[in-house]
């Protein structure tokens, strides 16, 4: 038995305007055949779980494709072809597999396509015909559209934000697989659409409502008859006619007891949307919460969220902490130029220079630091636990770390990297229990690295272009209704 490997994971943010292009899979991860292997093996991601699966199934491992990018616009045109020819070239080049195991997003669009990975499997069905079983993982950030759940025989979302089960997810994936193949389950699907959003912050599942609505899915993974369930709060930062959040149901040859278990999980959401919204201190409440705390605070910088696709280098937030002469402060800003002008001058030289905010004007204006270069790292790092997004290598490129003559810690990186692991930070030598405010580019995802070392977390209403609310944003493209944008009494009307 041979079991294809594909990954293709991008989400893909239509208000960034900074297109992605297939050099920045490139500088993050493209990995064809044994070296996909060597890359994920061994990462607490779902292409781990993958390999892992497989190998407990004792079934031949096809390594075809691994590609992944940070979140950011969407793709080039170019690009996407570039990389789905790759993909279907490397199907074409084997003589067997049997089923295929696929890692996308869900939420990856391209110039042209809405909804990028339906067409991803689109023209994966076109080469491998309609028989080969495909089983699907999808982040739990995934816009589904109807066309996934008819191009697949199963899809599986991760049930954790931030996402730390992703492995489990994978290796779930792998033995529905090889049990599809060996024709001891024959999974059928079903999708319901709740007409809702659910705030970012709500998305939490370590507490409130989501986690109420994660031990549904988890009990109703355990239903008799039931293969898998899954919940996709969706993607708000992507104007699509398929945003919103989505339920996901597989049984074992049984389509009604999938529509029936889709449909109570989907009253369920729907039932707690009040508790899924949520409102975010703005700066100045934020900072006066902070400041009367003792201890360290994380103030996750909402609307310059890299993980879902900001640009990094908002210097919003930061200005405000200096304006306010509030304390010691630690920032990661993506600047590739200021990153120059460091390794240039080297380390231990005293240094002058504006950083930060010159991606576009939305993000707040250069910040002028005058301090001393305390490093300079090629910014590779590994991660050994299992964090946000999964990954074990991560590389944030060349690196600086200056210290201003205020105290301040400011780490400049030369590629944009989400903050996922505390080893962003510790590998430049900063400790960061040593700071008042660290200020972290995310808002939920973060909380695994960071609240080990922070005495509080306070998500912060920052401008740009992830700001925490669907309210702050003007969307065409949108269905109509989804809660909390439209007044929804009853989704099963708005179904029928």
């Amino acid at each position: 038995m041979r079991i294809g490997i594909i990954g293709w994971l991008h989400e893909s943010n239509t208000f960034s305007k900074k297109p992605t292009t297939v050099d920045d899979f490139y500088a993050s991860c493209y990995k064809k055949g044994d070296a996909l292997i060597s890359e994920w093996e061994n990462a607490h991601h779902e292409l781990g779980g993958f390999i892992e699966g497989c190998r407990e199934c004792d079934v031949e491992i096809v390594p075809l494709l691994a590609a992944a990018a940070t979140p950011g616009g969407p793709l080039t045109n170019e690009s996407y072809n570039i990389i789905l020819k790759d993909i279907l070239d490397s199907i074409k080049g084997q003589t067997r597999i049997d089923g295929y195991l696929i890692a996308l997003h869900g939420a990856m669009v391209s110039e042209e396509y809405e909804s990028a990975d339906t067409q991803t499997l689109e023209s994966i069905r076109a080469v491998i015909g309609s028989d080969a079983p495909v089983v699907l993982s999808l982040d739990m950030h995934g816009n589904i559209t109807e066309k996934m759940v008819d191009l697949t025989n199963a899809i599986i979302t991760y049930r954790s934000y931030p996402h730390v089960d992703q492995r489990e997810r994978g290796r779930e994936c792998a033995s529905l697989l090889v049990n599809t193949l060996k024709k001891k389950i024959s999974p059928v699907q079903a999708m319901r659409n709740p007409h809702m959003l659910i705030h970012i912050v709500q998305q939490y599942t370590g507490a409130g409502a989501m986690k109420k609505v994660i031990d549904a899915v988890e009990k109703a993974s355990n239903t008799p008859g039931v293969l898998s369930a899954s919940i996709a709060p969706g993607y708000i930062y992507a104007d699509v006619p398929c945003m919103g959040a989505k339920i996901v149901v597989v049984a074992d040859r049984d389509k009604r007891l999938a529509e029936k278990i889709a449909e109570q999980l989907a009253d369920l959401v729907f039932s707690v949307r009040l508790e899924l919204n949520a409102t975010l201190a703005d700066m100045p409440t934020a900072l006066q919460q902070a400041r009367e705390h003792e201890g360290t605070v994380a103030l996750m910088d909402a609307g310059d969220n890299i993980g879902g696709g900001g640009p990094g280098d908002s210097t919003i937030l930061f200005e405000e902490i200096l304006t306010q002469n509030a304390g010691k402060c630690l920032v990661v800003l993506y600047d590739p130029d200021a990153v120059q002008k460091c390794a240039a001058a080297g380390i231990g030289q005293l240094i002058q220079l504006d950083v930060g905010a010159k991606t576009d004007q939305r993000h707040g204006r250069p910040v002028t630091v005058k301090g001393t270069i305390r490093v300079i790292s090629d910014g590779y790092f590994i991660e050994p636990e299992a964090r946000h997004g999964g990954a074990r290598f991560n590389n944030q490129g060349v690196s600086v770390r200056i210290e201003t003559e205020e105290g301040h810690q400011v780490i400049l990186t030369s590629l944009r990297l989400a903050p996922m692991s505390l080893r962003q930070v510790t590998s430049l030598g900063i400790h960061p229990q040593d700071m008042k405010f660290i200020v972290v580019k995310g808002v939920t995802a973060p909380r695994a690295a960071y609240e080990p070392v922070c005495d509080l977390v306070i998500p912060v209403d920052t401008p740009g272009c992830t700001q925490a609310g669907p309210e702050s944003f003007t969307y065409y493209k949108r269905p109509r209704p989804l809660y909390p944008l439209d007044e929804v009494e009853d989704w099963r009307v708005v179904e029928s």
